[in-house]
């Protein structure tokens, strides 16, 4: 009987996260060993990915990888346009947030923002590639066999929102070997679920983004309109910290109530909601032709 792709990728998961614990403190004694300080939960992190991606990589036939990145990646060339609308959509959007946070509280450095703003588009092109190639390409396609479209379109956002909030928020170093330390800090990496209201924002306002990116791709059958989209709410939330005031009072509406701030604030959600309601527009795609 032949496993369903969500459970070849759940097998997956499990490896790499096995094989993190297990490599992470060599590594970060190499790192050590080589001058380099980082803290440890951040060289976890890199070594989580690389070890899903290398375990993805070596189950590609099972989990149809190259096929689903090739159709959600399809047309680079023709769906440029797409990148650039979505691009607008999301820096519109956090345009509006930021002004109507700016009329409560003002702003910070303008300056500095401008000078970040290319590092700042850089990091968010490149966030939107890789996680819309895995969140919404691979995964969110593959579970489509499984699920249905409505039904891994709600399981692919609840992965990506978890996803997002899986991170150890303790700094520590580890530069002799110290073999219990992967195992520690991949406890630590979900300390953060352990305490559901708080988190709960959060989640809700990530959720609701990964609505919004997965019933983009599903109705313009690529991840470019996705990908712009992405990036350009990643370098909106960049942005934010710079451009508000230190000391701003802002409403935990607009500012957030969860440790993120923007995402987790009702503004975000109702902002989320209308994108969601008026993609067809501003995407360009007919909903009915999409179907």
């Amino acid at each position: 009987m032949n496993q369903s792709f969500t459970a070849k990728f759940v097998i997956a998961l499990v490896a790499g996260l096995v094989c993190a614990v297990l490599l992470a403190p060599f590594v970060a004694v190499g790192v050590a060993w080589a001058g380099f300080t980082f803290p440890f939960p951040r060289i976890f992190d890199r070594v989580v990915m690389v070890a899903l991606g290398l375990v993805i990589m070596i189950a590609a036939r099972d989990l149809r990888l190259l096929p689903l990145l090739r159709t959600g990646f399809s047309h680079p060339a023709a769906n440029l346009s797409r990148v650039v609308r979505g691009l607008a959509v999301a820096l519109g959007v956090m345009a509006l947030l930021l002004a109507i946070a700016a009329a409560i509280e003002g702003v910070g450095n303008t300056g500095h923002a401008l000078r970040m703003l290319p590092k700042y588009a850089l990091s968010g092109i490149v966030v939107g590639l890789i996680e819309e190639g895995f969140f919404r390409a691979f995964l969110f396609g593959g579970m489509e066999a499984d699920f249905g479209r409505t039904g891994s379109l709600v399981v692919s956002s609840a992965i990506y929102a978890v996803a997002h909030l899986v991170r150890a928020p303790a700094h520590f170093y580890v530069t002799s070997l110290e073999p219990g330390a992967g195992i520690r800090t991949l406890a630590l990496s979900f300390s953060q679920l352990g305490a559901p209201l708080s988190a709960l924002p959060t989640l809700i306002g990530l959720f609701l983004l990964g609505i919004v990116l997965a019933e983009a791709f599903v109705l313009t059958k690529t991840v470019w309109f996705s990908v712009g989209l992405h990036a350009g709410f990643v370098i909106g939330a960049k942005l934010w910290p710079k451009l508000m005031l230190p000391h701003a009072a802002l409403p935990q509406w607009l500012a957030g109530w969860g440790h993120q701030p923007v995402i987790s604030g009702a503004a975000a959600w109702i902002a989320a909601i209308a994108v969601l309601l008026l993609l067809g527009p501003l995407s360009g795609v007919r909903r009915e032709s999409a179907a």
